[in-house]
Order: structure tokens, then C-alpha cells, then sequence
């Protein structure tokens, strides 16, 4: 019996959007009806010459490696409109057709902040990027960036820091690291959050990759962070398409002299909001996590187990019965809303609710 994700991975091998998806869905009725097709009859549908010999005849050795790297732990493929399938990025122009995924799905449904800059930072820069994402990450958000030397780095390794979460946007292949000096960060993020990429095994860092998978970062978080840009840089770009996505734009704003500044002091100009402390992103993102706000079950009965009297968060996970990571994404959430103050020693108390 064949895997259910070989139709998804010859799809995938075929660079297929999901725009080109939906016609052929529409004609053949499902995934593995469509690879099952001839070239004529794909060719039909109004699809590429080239897309349709790939899924016609698929590089079979490609797709068993790609499966064979499925069965190891946590690797995982998740494909466009399945269960594990990101909210935050279903709701893009342009989404990925598959996300293959080194580590925690669940990293891929938390409220998430991008932060991004240049490749070649101040020393004070990649601090703040670090100092950051530290502060952010300890407060529950999942930190987003994509993997390169310099600001990207840092931000992954503050949310280390403080034993939070972290994804990395890939430009390249799962199996492969780009820049390498990144293999053991890569490791640490895998560990404790998630490497995720749209490009088939074996892909390689194509220049073109890097424009096209910033829609992601930006697209998966509720905001985005920019610590430090040249005036034309590819921070700025994926700062604009969040834009264009809806979300959020922050910018952190330098010395005057400091050319790294200048993209930042543009952004801020555009409207980009100010911040000085981590703080100030909090405060703007609690209106955005309205839609991720549970009213199921598993809130109320968090909600039942806080009190006015501190708790630490072992002894809510004796009380509720829920994990430490749905605990962790579930309080931040009531945090931004107001009903949930967060303590010294990861304790928590509850709040009457904020009036709209």
C-alpha cells in the first residue's frame, strides 16, 4: 500500500503551488488521483509542460529519500489544508503546498514573533537581537527567523537562552545547513522548537530561495521585529510583506551614525512601530492573539485552576492535567489578555479580565 504522503511529495518535487493545486483538486478529486494521471491529462488542466512531466514521471529515488528521512523522529511532513497545518500561514498569499519539519509541530501553532537584520550587525545589534528575543521567548512567544549569521542567529540563540522556543525558516533543503558554521545552532533549534522549510530534500541555498521563504517568517509570526538593516536589504523586504500579510511591523531604532540604522529609521518613518523594550511589542501584540484565545475546555479548566494567590506552573500542571508546553502557550495568551499576571520564579495570578 503506498505512503499517504508520496502523492504529496511527488507534488511537492514538482515546485506545485497551491494555486496550481486547486484547479487540479477541482478535475481529479484528490492528491493521489492527480499523480496517478498521465502527462496529457494533467497537461489539460492548463498546468506547466514541466510541472506536468514531473508529476507524471517523479524521480522515484528522490521521493523514497524523502520518506526514508520521514521515519526518523521528529521529521515530519505537513501538507496544505491538513490538521497540522498552520493558521498563521494558511492565511497568506501564497502559502507552501508542504512544510517539512525537523522538530515540535506544535512550535508551528504558538504565538510567534520574527525578528530579522542584517547578516553583518553591530556587536550592540546582535545583543539587542538576542537581549530580545531572551525576554520574549521567557514570556512564551515562539521566536521566528531564518537560520543566517548575524541578527538571525542571535534571536535563535536568546530563545535558548531562556529555554523557550524557536523556529528557523530554511532557504535550502531539510537535510542540508546553510551557512554551515549554523550546524550545531541548527541541532539546538531542531531540539527545542523546529528547522521548517517548503524546498524537497536535497535542495540547494538558490539565491531566489531566500526572498520567497521570508514570506514565511513573516507570515507565520504576529509580528515581526527588525534590529538592525541597511536601507536596501532583505530585512526590509520581508518587513514590507508582512506588511502585506496583515501583521505587525516593529523597529528598533540606533545611532544616527550607524548605517545599520538607516533601514530601521526608514521603517519607523513608514509606520512601522517604535520600540524600546520588549515590552512595547507585548503590549501591541495582545490584541493580535484574539483569534488564538481559547474558549475551549482546556482554558476553562486553566482558568479554574488559577487563583488570586501565586502558582507555579508545576503545580498547574497537577491541577488541569495539561502539559507544560500547552500550559506555557495558553498562559501567555490569557497574559496578553489580561486575565493572567506573570511572577518572578514562573509563578502566575489571576486577573480580572481587561474591558474591551
Amino acid at each position: 500500500m503506498p505512503s499517504p504522503n508520496r502523492a504529496w511529495l511527488i507534488l511537492a518535487n514538482a515546485y506545485l503551488r497551491v494555486t496550481e493545486l486547486r484547479p487540479l483538486l477541482d478535475s481529479f478529486g484528490s492528491v493521489d488521483e492527480i499523480v496517478a494521471q498521465p502527462r496529457a491529462r494533467l497537461a489539460g488542466t492548463g498546468l506547466a509542460d514541466e510541472k506536468c512531466v514531473a508529476i507524471a514521471s517523479p524521480d522515484d529515488a528522490a521521493i523514497d529519500a524523502a520518506l526514508a528521512w520521514l521515519d526518523a523522529d521528529a521529521h515530519h511532513l505537513v501538507t496544505w489544508g491538513g490538521e497540522d497545518y498552520p493558521e498563521m500561514l494558511s492565511q497568506i498569499p501564497g502559502p507552501p503546498l508542504v512544510l517539512y519539519v525537523n522538530g515540535d509541530v506544535d512550535a508551528l501553532h504558538l504565538p510567534a514573533l520574527a525578528i530579522i537584520g542584517s547578516r553583518n550587525p553591530t556587536q550592540g545589534g546582535e545583543r539587542n537581537a538576542r537581549e530580545f528575543a531572551r525576554h520574549l521567548a521567557g514570556q512564551g512567544f515562539t521566536i521566528v527567523s531564518g537560520m543566517a549569521q548575524g541578527i538571525d542567529a542571535a534571536a535563535h540563540r536568546g530563545a535558548l537562552d531562556a529555554g523557550g522556543r524557536t523556529v528557523a525558516l530554511l532557504g535550502t533543503g531539510i537535510d542540508r545547513v546553510y551557512p554551515a558554521v549554523n550546524r550545531t545552532l541548527a541541532h539546538d533549534v531542531a531540539a527545542h522548537g523546529a528547522l521548517v522549510t517548503e524546498y524537497p530534500l536535497g535542495a540547494s541555498p538558490e539565491h531566489w530561495h531566500f526572498p520567497e521563504r521570508n514570506r514565511l517568517i513573516s507570515g507565520l509570526s504576529l509580528g515581526t521585529l527588525v534590529v538592525e538593516a541597511a536601507r536596501r536589504s532583505g530585512s526590509l523586504i520581508t518587513a514590507r510583506l508582512a506588511g502585506d500579510q496583515g501583521r505587525e511591523i516593529f523597529a528598533l531604532p540606533g545611532s544616527i551614525h550607524n548605517p545599520l540604522s538607516r533601514g530601521c529609521h526608514k521603517l519607523i518613518r513608514q509606520g512601522a512601530k517604535l520600540v524600546e523594550t520588549a515590552d512595547d511589542i507585548v503590549a501591541e501584540l495582545g490584541p493580535l492573539t484574539g483569534h488564538m484565545r481559547g474558549d475551549d475546555a482546556g482554558y476553562d479548566t486553566l482558568r479554574r485552576c488559577l487563583d488570586h494567590d501565586p502558582v507555579s506552573i508545576d503545580e498547574l500542571e497537577k491541577r488541569s492535567g495539561l502539559t507544560i508546553d500547552q500550559l506555557s502557550s495558553m498562559l501567555l495568551i490569557l497574559e496578553l489578555h489580561g486575565e493572567v499576571e506573570s511572577l518572578s520564579g514562573g509563578r502566575y495570578v489571576k486577573k480580572e479580565p481587561l474591558q474591551a
